[in-house]
């Protein structure tokens, strides 16, 4: 049966990611630390689609770099997407990039979706900091990466048990879109539609 117009619709939960109180994280996908990332095509392939759908729905995003002058900067194809300017630290946290996350704040955004590399410890330790912070994480799982698949999987453990959300690209670009029927639907369809990289 199909809905009814006449009868009021369930709440939707605050576990959803809406683009207005939402913005995306960006970790230091760097050109250096990518040369030795075993999954650099799909990780660069999803934050790329991550980027592109917010975009097309009026997300925030931020991007990270990671002692620039060492590992090099963000990979072009996602550095041409980012329209502020990115930071560098040294520290692997990416809480310590305050004016990122006071422009956040003042906008009202308290949900962060979180990108990059390498899971175990930039990604990880900025995960535990917004937590700690009050935000709700959501990490897409196919869009974050270690060498070691070892230290990629306890990591995600570490952030179930620690009250961050896993999502995956495709999830979290439906969730951010929220109806079918739209001109942002198509858009995100086509980006759902992409085939993956074959290396």
């Amino acid at each position: 049966m199909g809905g009814n117009s006449e009868l009021p619709a369930l709440p939707r939960s605050p576990e959803l990611m809406r683009p207005a109180d939402t913005a995306l994280l960006v970790v230091d996908v760097q050109e250096k630390l990518m040369a030795v990332e075993p999954e650099a095509a799909r990780i660069v392939w999803n934050a790329r689609r991550l980027l592109d759908a917010a975009q097309i729905l009026g997300v925030r995003t931020a991007a990270t770099e990671q002692y620039p002058e060492k590992l090099g900067p963000t990979v072009a194809e996602l550095a041409k997407r980012i329209s502020t300017p990115i930071p560098d630290k040294m520290t692997f946290s990416c809480g310590s990039c305050s004016t990122v996350f006071a422009e956040w704040q003042a906008a009202g955004i308290h949900r962060v979706l979180v990108c990059g590399i390498e899971t175990h410890v930039c990604v990880q330790q900025t995960v535990l900091d917004l937590l700690a912070a009050g935000y709700q994480v959501n990490v897409v799982a196919d869009a974050v990466g270690s060498r070691h698949a070892i230290d990629h999987e306890i990591a995600l453990r570490r952030f179930e048990a620690s009250g961050a959300l896993l999502t995956s690209t495709e999830a979290a670009m439906f969730e951010l879109c929220g109806t079918a029927g739209t001109d942002q639907f198509k858009k995100i369809s086509a980006l759902a539609k992409e085939e993956p990289p074959t290396c």
